[in-house]
């Protein structure tokens, strides 16, 4: 097959050669094309499904002659630019020509009818390692349905940024979401092939069944690795400084605060109109799709965080912003409890609690994960 050996020979000659560059399962293209050979394939992906030159998965396997068809698209959609929280059509790829079936609209799972002519899924997306950030809750769906239909599913891992650490409160399954499926912490430092084992190994999926996976996993890569992402996951995380603060700041999202969608700068800012007066620093929003609406075009107050340190999850802006907004008794919607996950931390927030008080109560459920998690990784 001379076109497999020349595309395999090109990636050796640009990325073999330093030992210690991380692969994603996409590049070791050695390790899984032989898999594909004569597959109907179906391709759960977005944007993010790049080769290291910045080619799309799907490009060069149409190149490759590869039987693709259909693409599987998560939030955000298939090229990655739809708004956080727009449900998403099924539609035609207009490169391509392929079908897109969404898995972030009326229906999050793929159903039999649209697995029917399938018999391999691949999952590739760049996740970044937070629970409510919805690509896990797809590939929960997707491993779900693929066990149903007895499809396997081979996963290209990819790295965590936020791998290196684990914390915050434990999902009390109570409230349970597409939003926060598993008894996992908000940062739970697994990839997604990791988390895949665990979803397997933990029997969350239902009726306890397994899905048959088949992992291409990481070389070089360590819980250690502080990885810069090549390309923006999702269309407000445009930079690493969004990616460490997204974990602490996307809880406001459950509140009336902005953390500055429309901007240049989302997820590294937070205020709001009411607090004028309790801080300095302002910004405004536009009218975009994707923003609170009753705040469109509003000057907000509040904290510019794009020169913060933090790369850990913390409390403490959620705190300080309740603490300071003159309405509390409007301050949280339904869909913080959601987000955080968990109501003996909500309450405590209420209270007025300290953040390292509130931090002791998920001390033990965090020592129990950490104990879980330990059987399913993949990398030291």
């Amino acid at each position: 097959m001379p076109r497999y050996f020349l595309f395999i020979c090109i990636l050796f000659l640009s990325f073999y050669g330093n030992s210690q560059t991380i692969l994603t399962g996409l590049d070791q293209t050695e390790k899984y094309l032989p898999l594909l050979k004569n597959k109907k394939i179906g391709i759960v992906c977005n944007h993010s499904a790049i080769f290291h030159n910045g080619v799309h998965m799907v490009d060069s396997f149409i190149k490759l002659q590869l039987s693709i068809k259909k693409i599987f698209a998560p939030e955000h959609g298939f090229r990655g630019d739809v708004p956080a929280g727009d449900w998403i059509s099924h539609t035609i790829d207009e490169k391509t020509g392929l079908p897109i079936i969404s898995l972030y609209g009326k229906n999050k799972k793929p159903t039999p009818e649209e697995l029917k002519d399938i018999d391999l899924m691949i999952y590739d997306i760049q996740d970044v390692g937070v629970r409510f950030y919805t690509y896990i809750s797809t590939l929960h769906y997707v491993m779900e349905a693929c066990a149903e239909q007895q499809i396997p599913l081979i996963i290209f891992d990819r790295p965590n940024p936020l791998g290196f650490y684990v914390d915050g409160p434990v999902l009390d399954t109570t409230y349970r979401s597409f939003v926060g499926m598993h008894p996992v912490p908000i940062v739970y430092g697994m990839t997604v092939a990791e988390y895949a084992q665990m979803i397997n190994g933990e029997q969350w999926l239902k009726n306890g069944v397994r899905c048959s996976l088949t992992i291409i996993p990481l070389t070089a890569y360590t819980h250690q690795t502080r990885y810069q992402l090549p390309i923006k996951p999702s269309p407000s995380l445009v930079n690493m400084q969004s990616v460490y603060l997204y974990p602490s700041l996307c809880l406001f999202e459950g509140t009336v605060i902005s953390v500055a969608r429309g901007t240049d700068f989302p997820f590294q800012a937070i205020g709001h109109p009411l607090l004028k007066g309790k801080y300095s620093f302002s910004f405004q929003i536009p009218a975009t799709i994707g923003n609170k609406k009753i705040l469109y075009t509003k000057t907000c107050y509040g904290l510019d965080l794009r020169n913060a340190t933090d790369s850990i999850f913390t409390l403490k802006y959620v705190i300080e912003l309740y603490h300071q907004y003159p309405k509390k008794e409007e301050f949280f919607n339904s869909f913080f409890i959601k987000l955080i996950g968990n109501k003996k931390v909500f309450d405590a927030i209420k209270q007025g609690k300290k953040e390292y008080e509130i931090k002791q109560m998920w001390k033990k459920d965090i020592e129990q994960f950490l104990q879980i998690r330990q059987k399913y990784l993949l990398y030291p």
